[in-house]
């Protein structure tokens, strides 16, 4: 169980992500949450991971290079990142918490099964560590709202603690596209719908083969009452519990009944 009413100011607190060590949004949580916490630590990826989803690096070495105080990159994938983070970085003193983000761009629906952002702290929970994902909604890549996140994490986050979940649960944390004053609130919410991938661009490289560019278009549900993309689409911070079992209940019972 995640602690229920953690002590901020006495944990240890590994941040990490998948947009790599020099992303502006994990520097806005490492701003936002440094005055929160007892012992900040920070291993990200060397260069950006997006949509590497839960990938693990097996066929080659893996190097950590010690940037500053605490501070650490990994040449490898998010999951890599908090793999070392704990086993070997944080050996002395496994972290209390595992934030990762901010993410530039939501993770909303189906975006959690790509997503690097979600894997990080995925591998937290598969670590028996409590876990959270972030990441800030944009519609202008230019103009990321990063002070509406800044502004709401310590909120979302010493709420989410006070509540506490369950071993093998792990949370995705969303804001949306709005400064911090028009944010409507935090709600939490089950994952929607929507899928990446919906637009292919097709073109020929310079030696004259032909390629395909995966675009960014989305198939996607935003006014499906009571989901993620629901809530930050009117406004609110979107709070989604995942869990690691994708086990279908109700389908396991019917299967276990015609299959013998």
């Amino acid at each position: 169980m995640a602690d229920a009413g953690m002590n901020l100011k006495k944990a240890r607190v590994l941040l990490s992500n998948d947009d790599g060590i020099h992303a502006p949004g994990l520097k806005t949580l490492e701003d936002a949450i440094r005055p929160l916490v007892g012992e900040l630590w920070v291993v990200a990826p060397e260069t950006e991971q997006s949509a590497t989803s839960h990938s693990l690096t097996l066929r080659r070495p893996l190097r950590i290079r010690h940037i500053s105080d605490h501070r650490y990159a990994v040449d490898g994938t998010p999951t890599d990142a908090v793999l070392l983070g704990v086993n070997e970085v944080m050996k002395d003193g496994p972290p209390d918490l595992i934030l990762s983000g901010i993410n530039r761009g939501g993770n909303l629906g189906e975006d959690v099964t790509y997503s690097g952002t979600v894997a990080a702290a995925m591998e937290g929970a598969l670590l028996g560590i409590p876990s959270i994902a972030l990441s800030q909604v944009y519609e202008d890549r230019h103009k990321v709202k990063w002070a509406t996140a800044k502004t709401w994490m310590p909120k979302v986050l010493k709420q989410l603690l006070s509540a506490g979940w369950p071993k093998g649960i792990f949370m995705n944390v969303n804001f949306p596209d709005r400064t911090a004053a028009k944010v409507t609130g935090i709600e939490v919410c089950r994952q929607g719908r929507r899928k990446i991938g919906g637009e292919l661009t097709r073109g020929v490289d310079p030696r004259g083969d032909e390629y395909f560019w995966i675009g960014p278009q989305r198939d996607e549900q935003k006014f499906l009452k009571g989901s993620d993309l629901a809530a930050v689409n009117d406004g609110a911070i979107a709070v989604t519990p995942l869990a690691l079992d994708l086990t279908h209940s109700s389908i396991l019972k019917t299967l276990k009944g015609k299959m013998k």
